[in-house]
């Protein structure tokens, strides 16, 4: 009986190399098991990071983290844009050859651009057209970043006619193609009439003059309410039509500023720099230039010289020429050239004249009116 127990108990006993085989055999199962799983779990992650988050997308297209801190500044909204629709308009920026600073310069002019379906959409037909009008890559470049639209337009019904109505008026293809890339809304907002045209064979400016371009651009684009408000507001400080115009001529962007900029320099010019109104003929740039913390702070320096030096006169010539100064030749000639003592409370001087702006500008208000010309 025992013999018999001991021959059952010998046959059901498992041997030493299976012993050694099973739990061998289940921890390398269960190590398979695991490396597995964390790897398909990093896997999905990863995907899911690439499909869902638009910071990835910006970072894979070549955006460092200046660039995304001024693009989501300037659009919230980007932080939750559709993937999908992200990643088709910047593959249409990169076969343009436009890269992350160019991306930003449109996203700050355009902060919406992204958003919208139209990039990608009918890019194809559209691209073809684009660079065969442009020429060089490099030039349609600048006119995207320029003008983010021309990607929208559509060029039978848009651009062609635009381009056509300048060629008509003597603007070749090539100036045209560089007003673009100066002048964003040259295509969208240009309408010429009779009245219109009546002003640009005023000006005198010949189709071979380097101006003729500009002031046909500037004029095409305005509206003619706005010019003739802006004609009536030079009027009033004395100049006939037949000035005004060779005024426009001689500097078109004349037609770009503001009624209340023209009446604040022209003010500043007959009342403090004691200059006749006919001295803008001549020097149309006393129009452009910046009142407030250029023109003003300078020539109230120079009164202050006058002052503690009853001998030193200014010429209009040179006060003109202090006016047109680089800002460091300007600080070296009429400030550090002075003795010491002096020569700091000029500049403290020159500073709060400059600072004055600054307060000002704070109670400023700005009213909107949609296109400035």
């Amino acid at each position: 009986m025992i013999r018999l127990l001991l021959t059952v108990s010998r046959r059901f006993r498992p041997s030493s190399r299976e012993i050694a085989a099973k739990p061998s055999q289940a921890f390398t199962s269960a190590t398979c098991s695991t490396k597995c799983l964390a790897q398909v779990t990093e896997v999905e992650e990863d995907t899911t990071a690439q499909s869902t988050d638009p910071v990835q997308v910006f970072r894979k297209w070549g955006c460092n983290y200046d660039d995304l801190d001024r693009i989501f500044k300037r659009n919230p909204q980007l932080h939750k844009a559709d993937v999908t629709l992200l990643q088709s308009n910047l593959s249409v920026l990169s076969r343009l050859g436009l890269e992350a600073p160019d991306l930003v310069r449109i996203i700050n002019c355009r902060p919406r651009f992204l958003l919208s379906s139209r990039v990608h959409r009918h890019f194809d037909e559209r691209f073809p057209y684009l660079d065969s009008l442009f020429e060089s890559k490099e030039l349609l470049k600048r006119a995207v970043v320029t003008n983010p639209s021309l990607l929208f337009y559509d060029f039978n019904k848009i651009i062609k006619p635009a381009l056509a109505q300048y060629e008509e008026l003597g603007v070749d293809k090539e100036d045209f193609l560089a007003l673009i890339c100066t002048r964003p809304t040259i295509i969208i907002r240009t309408s010429f009439d009779e009245e219109k045209l009546e002003y640009i064979r005023k000006t005198g400016l010949s189709q071979d003059s380097k101006l003729y371009k500009y002031a046909v651009a500037i004029i095409g684009v305005s509206r003619v309410e706005t010019i003739r408000e802006k004609l009536s507001n030079l009027a009033n400080f004395g100049f006939s039509d037949d000035e005004i115009f060779y005024l426009i001529g001689r500097s078109p962007l004349v037609l770009t500023l503001s009624i209340e900029k023209v009446q604040r320099n022209m003010t500043f010019i007959l009342t403090t720099m004691k200059f006749d109104a006919k001295t803008v003929l001549e020097i149309p740039r006393l129009l452009l230039i910046n009142l407030d913390t250029l023109m003003k702070p300078r020539v109230l320096l120079m009164r202050k010289l006058q002052d503690m030096d009853g001998e030193l006169e200014f010429t209009p010539s040179s006060i003109i020429r202090a006016v047109r100064m680089k800002e460091h030749r300007f600080v070296q000639l009429f400030i550090e050239s002075q003795p010491g003592q002096i020569a700091d409370e000029l500049m403290e001087f020159y500073k709060k004249a400059k600072e004055f702006k600054r307060l000002a500008g704070l109670r400023k208000k700005f009213v909107q009116k949609g296109f400035p010309f």
